[in-house]
């Protein structure tokens, strides 16, 4: 069991420093080309901040683990809420533009119906999981054309990306395309270590690996969201941390979920899923409560909700 825990440890760490590499290289070459800074942040450090959730999922799935895919995917989302958005708003109550959350939380709703939609038969399919990965596209190009203007209320939201991709543009070519190589190596050698030390874990303490994909693989595949949303609210950039779950939780379902399937066909009951589906649907719709227009601010009460409601699910499944 030690080994187990090593290995996920291992791959944590491996799948924090491929992502976090992977970003900077990759946004520094596409800076080097003349792409603008809004348009990375909005695609290639939006990709990134997913890749761990990507590879965990696709990896699980290609080895006939779907219950490991699939509480990766929905565990995540509810983690992105509960627990990232709430600690969050507990540290710095983020003020909410209504322009950018009429835009994208109508999105996150949809996304999350999707889920139990998609699994209604008992499997995710390979055309179910490419129409999804074609909507993840479909959605960052209307993003890319409806952002191509933005309001003056909406530029702080754009600032620490675009900090993160200047800050990346600093480097030869040569030495850019490298860190990319290198994160995008970390990714998949910590996605693999991650995933075989968390079945193996679920096998040494009796949990079955949807448990195990509901908790510690999806918490330790959103530690680049849970690092980045606390680092913004410490420097009082709360809202930038909205968009960063809000947007996390879109592609987990469109690209995470779909890519998966793509790669392999994911088994899951909704007998067996149903009150993680349920405690998705109504997180999401808890949140979207919170997160409604008018320019107001997250208070600390309702972070705090939030955060119970989080914990609530973790004994639940720890209970069941």
């Amino acid at each position: 069991m030690l080994t187990d825990l090593l290995y996920i440890v291992s791959g944590g760490v491996c799948l924090y420093f491929g992502a976090e590499w992977l970003v900077r290289g990759a946004s520094g070459l596409a800076l080097a080309s003349g792409v603008r800074p809004l348009v990375i942040g909005l695609t290639v450090v939006a990709f990134g901040t997913s890749a761990p959730e990507l590879v965990v999922t696709v990896l699980a799935a290609l080895e006939g683990k779907s219950e490991i895919a699939l509480g990766n995917v929905v565990g995540s989302n509810i983690a992105n809420l509960g627990l990232i958005l709430g600690l969050t708003a507990l540290v710095s109550p983020p003020k909410v533009d209504s322009k950018l959350i009429r835009r994208e939380v109508p999105v996150m709703v949809a996304t999350a119906f999707v889920v139990p939609l998609a699994l209604y038969d008992g499997v995710v399919s390979r055309l179910e999981g490419g129409l999804l990965v074609l909507a993840a596209f479909a959605f960052t190009g209307w993003l890319l054309k409806t952002t191509a203007a933005l309001p003056p209320a909406a530029a702080e939201l754009t600032a620490r990306k675009e900090e993160v991709t200047a800050e990346a543009g600093k480097g030869s070519g040569l030495k850019l395309a490298a860190l990319t190589l290198v994160g995008l190596a970390l990714l998949v050698a910590g996605g693999k270590l991650f995933v075989d030390g968390a079945s193996a874990l679920a096998l040494a303490l009796g949990m079955s690996e949807r448990v195990v994909g509901l908790t510690i693989v999806s918490v330790g595949t959103s530690l680049p969201e849970l690092a980045t949303s606390i680092v913004a609210a410490l420097r009082r950039h709360s809202d930038i941390a909205v968009g960063n779950v809000i947007g996390s939780n879109i592609y987990n379902v469109l690209l995470i979920l779909g890519g998966g399937a793509v790669a392999h066909p994911l088994a899951g009951s909704l007998a067996v899923m149903r009150t993680d589906l349920m405690v998705l649907v109504g997180i999401t719709l808890l949140g979207t409560l919170f997160l409604r227009g008018g320019d107001r601010r997250i208070s600390r009460p309702e972070a705090l909700a939030l955060l119970g409601t989080y914990a609530a699910f973790l004994g639940v499944v720890a209970a069941f």
